[in-house]
């Protein structure tokens, strides 16, 4: 972490403290903190950097190859866009998927929840749970978690990479881009043998879970200032839900609640988002803003994800992630508020996608060779809607009638948390950054909120927005010829 701490000389703030970057998280950001006269702080916020554009790209392009180019979004959880861009290609082409292409792809998609989880959790944050949010910083890394902590760390290796083998073998050959999934279904029904190897090893992996999770718990008593702070205040969440108030993954329709748990709305059809998600644009950054489009911008503030997913959620499904669920229903009286809670609802996830996993690849039908339907475009708009790891992905597209897109709408799982980590970067900074004693644990908690959020930032950078720009161009000595700012 490099921060910077300068003197703003057009307002009343006498600092400005800049983390820059924001480090273990996917993605380019940095985190400004301003600081009044008396060193306390006024106003923190998160800046997301980079642009990419893909809804300007994807133009042009056949609708077939939709899913192939949005997962190049990502090589995090480039799963997610497969279902959300198939999905999305299936409403154009008017087919219902098969069963057991359906479940193919319900698979893949909590294979990589599970790596991706794991990728978080154990790689990404637990170098702050496991070593402190004060330790050295030149060893508060995975590589010193693994010298302290190695069976905590290999079991989360194993978990990762278990739920990469999953994609891989399924996924047709590939960990990163598996090609399988595509409109209509998937390309190839599922071998014998792999059903067989993966069911032959998830219990290794589901019972290093567990443990982990125990883990976890029992920590929690550590970190109840973190808790108390990062990003806990009250907002919506939203997310799928299946038929009978079940998580839901893959299908299903849209709930929404508020803090208290009442329902505020329900089984919305995500081909309706544009009816209730809006999307507002921040000056400081390329990250869109959604909202919740009854209560207006920004009260209408909402959270997905791991933790907004069990909060909205009556029951899981499974046996043993539903006994956690009901432990972890009793942090709150009501739905639990506190971000730094996103890392429990992980874990429980990657239990419950070990657990259904093992479910449907039991299933009668699984090895069906009926994996795909076929048809040419039959409507000109589609929308597919999932849970990514991270939340809530939706990808709307329309074509011509040659089958070309024309106009290309992604709202990314990170862009819905964005109103809540700009929120807990604030909440954060204004309990543990002193400006008058500025300490390096102060300022990675500042950041750790955002780790708590898992944002996945090179998939959500869509909005141009107004943020200032310096183009500075150098000679080969490295002398600065000229520079340009916007």
């Amino acid at each position: 972490m490099i921060y910077l701490i300068t003197r703003d000389l057009e307002s009343k703030h006498m600092k400005t403290i800049t983390i820059n970057p924001v480090t273990r998280i996917e993605g380019h950001a940095k985190i400004t903190i301003k600081l009044n006269d008396d060193g306390l702080v006024e106003k923190a916020n998160l800046h997301v950097l980079q642009f990419r554009g893909f809804e300007k790209f994807c133009q042009g392009r056949p609708y077939t190859e939709m899913p192939g180019l949005t997962a190049r979004t990502c090589g995090i959880c480039p799963v997610s866009h497969l279902i959300s861009a198939s999905k999305a290609a299936d409403a154009l082409l008017a087919v219902s998927i098969p069963k057991t292409g359906a479940n193919l792809r319900r698979i893949i998609n909590l294979a990589q929840i599970a790596q991706s989880h794991a990728l978080n959790f154990f790689y990404l944050s637990a170098p702050d749970l496991l070593l402190g949010f004060d330790s050295d910083p030149s060893k508060r890394n995975v590589f010193g978690a693994l010298e302290s902590y190695p069976d905590i760390v290999k079991a989360g290796i194993g978990i990762r990479s278990f739920g990469q083998r999953i994609i891989e073998r399924i996924g047709g050959g590939k960990r990163i881009h598996p090609i399988a999934i595509v409109p209509g279904g998937v390309r190839k029904p599922l071998d014998p043998q792999v059903r067989a190897d993966i069911l032959a090893e998830l219990p290794i992996h589901l019972k290093a879970a567990i443990k982990t999770l125990d883990w976890f718990k029992k920590s929690l008593s550590a970190y109840q200032e973190e808790a108390r702070v990062f990003a806990n205040y009250p907002t919506l969440f939203l997310g799928l839900i299946g038929e009978n108030g079940e998580i839901e993954h893959y299908d299903g329709k849209v709930r929404v609640i508020d803090h208290t748990g009442k329902i505020v709305a329900d089984k919305l059809e995500p081909s309706d988002y544009a009816q209730y998600i809006g999307e507002a644009i921040e000056e400081e950054s390329y990250l869109k803003s959604p909202y919740y489009k009854p209560l207006g911008y920004p009260k209408g503030a909402y959270r997905v994800g791991p933790l907004a997913r069990l909060n909205i959620a009556d029951k899981l499904g499974t046996p043993i992630a539903e006994e956690e669920f009901a432990e972890f229903k009793q942090l709150e009286r009501g739905p639990v508020l506190s971000s730094f809670y996103y890392h429990y609802a992980r874990l429980i996830e990657i239990i419950y996608a070990f657990e259904k996993i093992e479910e449907l690849l039991n299933d009668e039908d699984i090895l069906s060779p009926h994996i795909r339907a076929r048809a040419e475009p039959n409507r000109y708009e589609g929308v597919g809607m999932s849970e990514a790891p991270r939340g809530t992905l939706l990808h709307h597209y329309k074509i011509d009638k040659n089958g070309l897109i024309e106009w290309v709408n992604l709202i990314i799982a990170s862009g819905h948390n964005n109103l809540a980590m700009n929120h807990g970067v604030e909440q954060a900074a204004k309990r543990f950054v002193d400006g008058n004693r500025i300490t390096e644990g102060a300022l990675n908690r500042v950041e750790a909120v955002i780790r708590a959020f898992d944002p996945c930032l090179s998939c959500s950078t869509h909005a141009l927005g107004k943020m200032p720009m310096r183009i500075e161009l150098y000679d080969r000595d490295g002398v600065l010829i000229d520079e340009k700012s916007r």
